[in-house]
């Protein structure tokens, strides 16, 4: 009797040992072949800019190979498609430009994937602002001159963007809607030739990200009127924010973050969480990035995360509403 029981103990507790061993295994494991991080742009752009330095760090702190792979097209929506349609294991993450999130599924009826349903957000790993800025030979200073210039020249000036739909193009729908001007948007097929034709008087104004503004502001090519957050710039200490101008409720920005499969198990999404959350704890990390003008937030909690995107989303549907944008 004692020695069937002993025989019975034995083999239940080789049993749990099994189990637990079994089940802490993807954890302990993890990753144990290299990482593919999806750009959904093209190469050289902020998202690949971004997407390659968490790649680096990811590689050294998880000890594995990190590559990105760029699948640009539709504002970001092929890529975030074939991620949609990867194995949940965590070995596929998506590099996300935060319009991905927000504005695609307001601006497409027929989107290939759910932000919600299909993704996790890991991580917002960097937030900057946008930078009102014109052609010097553009009269005014201020944004409330600039404002009263618009409204002395109807129909007269222009604004140029990245392309339809893009957080870019719709900080100058806002303005207008907030400011009561008209202007005529002139899309380009990037921020590179959006900027070019600043730069030549072709346009009068963009709105655009704070790292790429940089430059041609301090270089007198183009003039900064207001930043788009809620305080100003050390690096542009004397450029109002468009919020104190006379626009409180103007507040816009530019965000990436990461993510995966929302299916993908919890201990493996941890650990990706917890080397995401150490790259923006760490100063290196967080230098490489300020040196090229993005400012890295600090790690946050899934609640927060999801609060920060909700937030925005609101702030945006507003706009697509009142201006009717639509990309179908």
């Amino acid at each position: 009797m004692g020695g069937q029981f002993k025989s019975a103990f034995i083999v239940t507790l080789t049993s749990a040992v099994t189990y637990f061993a079994v089940t802490a295994a993807p954890a302990a494991e993890f990753p144990a072949r290299p990482l593919r991080l999806v750009v959904p742009y093209s190469a050289g752009g902020p998202t690949d800019v971004v997407g390659r330095v968490v790649a680096d760090y990811m590689a050294r702190d998880l000890k594995q190979a990190t590559f990105v792979e760029n699948k640009p097209g539709a504002q970001g929506a092929i890529g975030a498609e074939a991620v949609a349609r990867s194995d949940a294991d965590g070995y596929t993450l998506l590099v996300v430009s935060g319009s991905m999130f927000t504005l695609n599924p307001m601006l497409y009826k027929k989107l290939a994937y759910d932000p919600d349903r299909d993704f996790r957000t890991l991580a917002i790993v960097t937030e900057d602002p946008l930078v009102m800025e014109v052609h010097p030979s553009v009269p005014a200073k201020t944004v409330g001159e600039f404002v009263a210039y618009a409204k002395q020249n109807p129909g007269k000036l222009s604004f140029s963007s990245a392309g339809t739909g893009g957080v870019i193009h719709l900080a100058g729908e806002m303005f207008k809607q907030m400011a009561g001007i008209e202007m005529t948007h002139v899309p380009y097929k990037g921020a590179g030739p959006a900027m070019v034709d600043l730069l030549g008087g072709n346009v009068q104004l963009m709105f655009d990200s704070f790292g790429t503004a940089l430059p041609p502001v301090t270089a007198g090519s183009t003039r900064a009127l207001g930043v788009s957050s809620a305080e100003r710039r050390p690096e542009m200490p004397d450029v109002p924010t468009i919020a104190e101008s006379g626009f409180p409720d103007y507040l816009v920005s530019v965000w990436f973050s990461v993510a995966v499969r929302a299916k993908v198990p919890e201990n493996v999404a941890g650990v990706l969480k917890a080397s995401l959350d150490r790259a923006m704890a760490d100063e290196a990390f967080r230098a490489s990035l300020r040196k090229i003008g993005y400012t890295v937030k600090r790690p946050q909690s899934a609640g927060e995360i999801t609060k920060f995107i909700e937030d925005d989303r609101a702030r945006w549907s507003a706009v697509v509403k009142a201006r009717n944008i639509s990309l179908d």
